[in-house]
Protein backbone atom coordinates (compact mmCIF):
# COMPACT_ATOMS: atom_id res chain seq x y z
CA UNK A 1 0.00 0.00 0.00
CA UNK A 2 2.25 2.48 0.97
CA UNK A 3 5.00 1.68 -1.91
CA UNK A 4 1.60 2.06 -4.51
CA UNK A 5 0.99 5.50 -2.72
CA UNK A 6 4.82 6.91 -2.94
CA UNK A 7 5.12 5.82 -6.96
CA UNK A 8 1.75 7.16 -7.72
CA UNK A 9 2.74 10.90 -5.92
CA UNK A 10 6.38 10.20 -7.33
CA UNK A 11 4.67 10.18 -11.15
CA UNK A 12 2.23 12.65 -10.21
CA UNK A 13 4.53 15.12 -9.66
CA UNK A 14 7.06 14.18 -12.41
CA UNK A 15 3.35 15.03 -14.78
CA UNK A 16 4.31 15.13 -18.55
CA UNK A 17 7.95 15.11 -18.30
CA UNK A 18 7.59 12.03 -16.38
CA UNK A 19 6.21 10.64 -19.64
CA UNK A 20 9.23 11.42 -21.25
CA UNK A 21 11.10 9.40 -19.03
CA UNK A 22 8.82 6.65 -19.29
CA UNK A 23 9.22 6.66 -23.22
CA UNK A 24 12.71 6.03 -23.12
CA UNK A 25 11.72 2.49 -21.01
CA UNK A 26 8.86 1.62 -23.07
CA UNK A 27 10.48 1.86 -26.38
CA UNK A 28 13.67 0.00 -25.03
CA UNK A 29 14.21 -3.60 -25.27
CA UNK A 30 12.86 -3.72 -21.36
CA UNK A 31 9.20 -2.70 -22.24
CA UNK A 32 6.85 -2.18 -20.01
CA UNK A 33 3.36 -2.83 -21.53
CA UNK A 34 0.82 -0.27 -21.43
CA UNK A 35 2.84 1.82 -18.84
CA UNK A 36 2.72 4.59 -20.99
CA UNK A 37 -1.25 4.50 -21.89
CA UNK A 38 -1.94 3.75 -18.24
CA UNK A 39 -0.03 6.90 -17.26
CA UNK A 40 -1.83 8.91 -19.74
CA UNK A 41 -4.79 8.26 -19.06
CA UNK A 42 -3.93 8.59 -15.11
CA UNK A 43 -2.32 12.01 -14.96
CA UNK A 44 -4.92 13.22 -17.67
CA UNK A 45 -8.38 12.27 -15.65
CA UNK A 46 -6.42 14.04 -12.40
CA UNK A 47 -5.90 17.17 -14.74
CA UNK A 48 -8.36 17.01 -17.29
CA UNK A 49 -7.53 20.57 -18.93
CA UNK A 50 -3.92 19.42 -19.28
CA UNK A 51 -4.92 16.63 -21.48
CA UNK A 52 -3.37 18.26 -24.89
CA UNK A 53 0.02 18.22 -22.70
CA UNK A 54 -0.55 14.91 -21.51
CA UNK A 55 -0.51 13.48 -25.10
CA UNK A 56 1.99 15.49 -26.68
CA UNK A 57 4.54 14.76 -23.48
CA UNK A 58 3.88 11.17 -24.18
CA UNK A 59 3.83 11.55 -28.20
CA UNK A 60 7.71 13.40 -27.74
CA UNK A 61 8.67 10.13 -25.18
CA UNK A 62 7.30 7.95 -27.32
CA UNK A 63 9.90 9.57 -30.62
CA UNK A 64 12.76 9.93 -28.10
CA UNK A 65 12.76 6.23 -26.93
CA UNK A 66 12.06 4.82 -30.23
CA UNK A 67 14.71 6.92 -31.98
CA UNK A 68 17.36 5.87 -29.20
CA UNK A 69 16.43 1.88 -30.31
CA UNK A 70 16.45 2.68 -33.70
CA UNK A 71 20.00 4.08 -33.98
CA UNK A 72 21.36 1.20 -31.87
CA UNK A 73 20.03 -0.88 -34.13
CA UNK A 74 21.58 1.07 -36.94
CA UNK A 75 24.94 0.45 -35.62
CA UNK A 76 24.34 -3.18 -34.30
CA UNK A 77 23.51 -4.37 -37.80
CA UNK A 78 21.21 -7.23 -38.95
CA UNK A 79 23.20 -9.93 -37.22
CA UNK A 80 22.65 -8.11 -33.62
CA UNK A 81 18.78 -8.16 -34.34
CA UNK A 82 18.33 -11.60 -35.43
CA UNK A 83 20.19 -12.74 -32.45
CA UNK A 84 18.24 -11.12 -29.99
CA UNK A 85 14.70 -11.89 -31.30
CA UNK A 86 15.30 -14.62 -33.71
CA UNK A 87 15.38 -14.86 -37.72
CA UNK A 88 11.64 -15.93 -37.90
CA UNK A 89 9.98 -12.87 -36.36
CA UNK A 90 12.87 -10.61 -37.80
CA UNK A 91 12.04 -11.98 -41.44
CA UNK A 92 8.35 -11.28 -40.75
CA UNK A 93 8.94 -7.72 -40.00
CA UNK A 94 11.41 -7.57 -43.19
CA UNK A 95 8.55 -8.72 -45.47
CA UNK A 96 6.10 -5.95 -44.00
CA UNK A 97 8.87 -3.46 -44.57
CA UNK A 98 9.23 -4.11 -48.18
CA UNK A 99 5.85 -3.63 -48.25
CA UNK A 100 5.50 -0.65 -47.19
CA UNK A 101 7.93 0.82 -44.30
CA UNK A 102 6.01 3.85 -43.34
CA UNK A 103 2.55 2.22 -42.80
CA UNK A 104 4.21 -0.59 -40.54
CA UNK A 105 6.15 1.62 -38.20
CA UNK A 106 2.65 3.92 -38.20
CA UNK A 107 0.05 1.19 -37.75
CA UNK A 108 2.38 -0.69 -35.27
CA UNK A 109 2.53 2.71 -32.96
CA UNK A 110 -1.12 2.60 -32.97
CA UNK A 111 -1.82 -0.93 -31.84
CA UNK A 112 -1.97 -1.46 -27.90
CA UNK A 113 -0.09 -3.53 -26.49
CA UNK A 114 0.74 -6.72 -26.49
CA UNK A 115 1.96 -5.68 -29.86
CA UNK A 116 6.01 -5.77 -29.54
CA UNK A 117 7.17 -2.58 -31.09
CA UNK A 118 10.84 -2.82 -30.06
CA UNK A 119 11.57 -5.41 -33.40
CA UNK A 120 9.58 -2.80 -35.64
CA UNK A 121 11.89 -0.16 -34.31
CA UNK A 122 14.86 -2.13 -34.05
CA UNK A 123 14.15 -3.19 -38.19
CA UNK A 124 13.34 0.20 -39.16
CA UNK A 125 17.34 1.37 -37.68
CA UNK A 126 18.90 -2.45 -39.19
CA UNK A 127 17.44 -1.49 -42.73
CA UNK A 128 18.47 2.09 -42.64
CA UNK A 129 15.36 3.75 -43.06
CA UNK A 130 15.57 7.01 -43.57
CA UNK A 131 15.13 8.86 -40.24
CA UNK A 132 12.87 11.49 -41.18
CA UNK A 133 9.93 8.86 -42.34
CA UNK A 134 10.89 6.94 -39.30
CA UNK A 135 10.32 9.80 -36.65
CA UNK A 136 7.22 11.06 -39.10
CA UNK A 137 5.93 7.17 -38.90
CA UNK A 138 6.50 6.78 -35.16
CA UNK A 139 5.04 10.37 -34.38
CA UNK A 140 1.82 10.04 -36.22
CA UNK A 141 1.12 6.64 -35.07
CA UNK A 142 1.73 7.29 -30.91
CA UNK A 143 0.52 11.00 -31.67
CA UNK A 144 -2.88 9.79 -32.53
CA UNK A 145 -2.72 6.60 -30.28
CA UNK A 146 -1.75 8.97 -27.07
CA UNK A 147 -4.46 11.69 -28.52
CA UNK A 148 -7.55 9.64 -28.64
CA UNK A 149 -6.57 8.14 -24.89
CA UNK A 150 -5.79 11.47 -23.39
CA UNK A 151 -9.37 12.60 -24.99
CA UNK A 152 -11.19 10.02 -23.67
CA UNK A 153 -9.58 10.32 -20.30
CA UNK A 154 -10.59 14.31 -20.35
CA UNK A 155 -14.30 13.23 -21.31
CA UNK A 156 -14.81 10.61 -18.94
CA UNK A 157 -11.92 11.90 -16.14
CA UNK A 158 -14.62 11.31 -13.35
CA UNK A 159 -15.73 8.05 -14.05
CA UNK A 160 -12.02 6.72 -14.53
CA UNK A 161 -10.80 8.43 -10.91
CA UNK A 162 -13.67 7.07 -9.15
CA UNK A 163 -13.03 3.61 -10.95
CA UNK A 164 -9.16 4.01 -10.01
CA UNK A 165 -9.81 5.18 -6.80
CA UNK A 166 -10.85 1.88 -5.75
CA UNK A 167 -8.52 -0.32 -8.29
CA UNK A 168 -5.69 1.70 -8.68
CA UNK A 169 -2.74 -0.04 -6.35
CA UNK A 170 -3.56 -3.39 -7.96
CA UNK A 171 -2.95 -1.64 -11.23
CA UNK A 172 0.09 0.06 -9.93
CA UNK A 173 1.81 -3.06 -8.23
CA UNK A 174 0.49 -4.70 -11.47
CA UNK A 175 2.59 -2.32 -13.60
CA UNK A 176 5.72 -2.48 -11.30
CA UNK A 177 5.04 -6.51 -11.38
CA UNK A 178 5.33 -6.10 -15.32
CA UNK A 179 8.61 -3.44 -15.06
CA UNK A 180 10.36 -6.21 -12.88
CA UNK A 181 8.91 -9.66 -15.22
CA UNK A 182 10.33 -7.69 -18.05
CA UNK A 183 14.13 -6.54 -16.94
CA UNK A 184 14.18 -10.04 -15.57
CA UNK A 185 12.99 -11.66 -18.73
CA UNK A 186 15.01 -9.83 -21.07
CA UNK A 187 18.43 -10.37 -19.00
CA UNK A 188 17.10 -14.13 -19.42
CA UNK A 189 16.56 -13.87 -22.97
CA UNK A 190 19.68 -11.78 -23.79
CA UNK A 191 22.10 -13.93 -21.57
CA UNK A 192 21.03 -17.55 -22.19
CA UNK A 193 17.65 -17.86 -25.03
CA UNK A 194 18.90 -16.12 -27.76
CA UNK A 195 21.44 -18.86 -28.18
CA UNK A 196 19.02 -20.84 -28.81
CA UNK A 197 19.13 -21.86 -32.59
Amino acid sequence: MLLANAVWQWLNRLGGPGLILLGLVDNSVIPIPGGMDIFVVLLTANRRNEWLFYALMATIGALVGGYFTYRLAKKGGEETLEKKIGKRRVEKVYEKFRKGGFMTVAISAVIPPPFPMVPVLMTAGVLQYPRGKFLSALGVGRGLRFLALAYLSRRYGTVIISWLYHYYRPLLYGLIGLAVAGGLGAVWYFKWGSNRG
